[in-house]
């Protein structure tokens, strides 16, 4: 039996995530030329490439932020891209977390942990902050649970939007570029989680310039350059012995920016 016809008969079979010929233009500007890209479950696959290549538009189309031009991305067995898709409905089944943490500044800690899952979900109160706290203790801020977004740190505040991200099961964790607007001396605590979460089984597609995380977290590295997929695969193939010239010329400008 073939994987497709594995798949068909065997729903767990399935990718979690499945991208299929996406293009993405914004005006006359192509951003996404033809993105192929399945993900499977407890997967984590991580997105290089420089600044413009299309890794945060490929993430925004997969949470529907941004309408594709061309091409169907499936969630499960669903078409997420079908035009009468329930754009709410679908992105209950997606935890996000952006680069800046996007944390509501009027809500303490827990309200903003818990808030999709009382509000989208309709968990009751009682349930929805013994899950939420639950998670700050795992995540080492259960002491922080009734203080406001201004009085933690930047990283405190990534892991917190990471905790509200994952508060309610997604099928899948979106994180884009999650550390580059912290102190470098905060980045350690964050993407630390981002390890707990890829070993209790989450499955992630992360875009980041950190390519010694990018080695030790993901199942798959995928490398992408003006909106296509140059090179992808395990990430000591890419960064040991990449097979595209491409490839090899970014991971030479990123560890030696200077060319020296």
């Amino acid at each position: 039996m073939n994987a497709s016809a594995k798949r068909a008969q065997d729903p767990a079979a399935r990718p979690v995530l499945d991208v299929q010929a996406v293009h993405k233009r914004f005006g006359d500007q192509p951003v996404l030329r033809g993105i192929d890209l399945t993900v499977d479950r407890h997967e984590v696959v991580v997105l290089i490439g420089a600044s413009g290549s299309g890794k945060s538009t490929l993430l925004k189309t997969i949470n529907l932020l941004e309408q594709v031009d061309d091409g169907r991305i499936f969630l499960g067995d669903e078409d997420i891209t079908d035009p009468r898709v329930d754009t709410d409905r679908v992105r209950a089944r997606i935890g996000v977390v952006f680069q800046h943490y996007n944390l509501f500044p009027h809500m303490n800690v827990l309200d903003n942990v818990t808030l999709a899952a009382r509000k989208v979900f309709g968990t009751a109160r009682a349930d929805a902050e013994r899950t939420g706290l639950a998670l700050l203790a795992r995540i080492g801020l259960a002491d922080k649970a009734k203080e406001y977004p201004d009085r933690l740190s930047g990283g405190q505040q990534q892991r917190v939007a990471i905790a509200r991200a994952i508060a309610t099961d997604p099928e899948l964790l979106l994180l884009d570029e999650i550390t580059s607007a912290l102190d470098p001396q905060l980045v350690g605590e964050v993407l630390d989680l981002v390890g707990d979460l890829k070993a209790a089984g989450s499955t992630i597609v992360m875009a980041t310039h950190e390519m010694s995380f990018a080695r030790r977290v993901a199942d798959r590295v995928v490398y992408l350059k003006d909106g296509v997929i140059i090179e992808s695969g395990p990430p000591e193939q890419i960064f040991d012995r990449p097979q595209r010239e491409e490839t090899r010329e970014f991971l030479s400008r990123v560890r030696d920016p200077f060319g020296e």
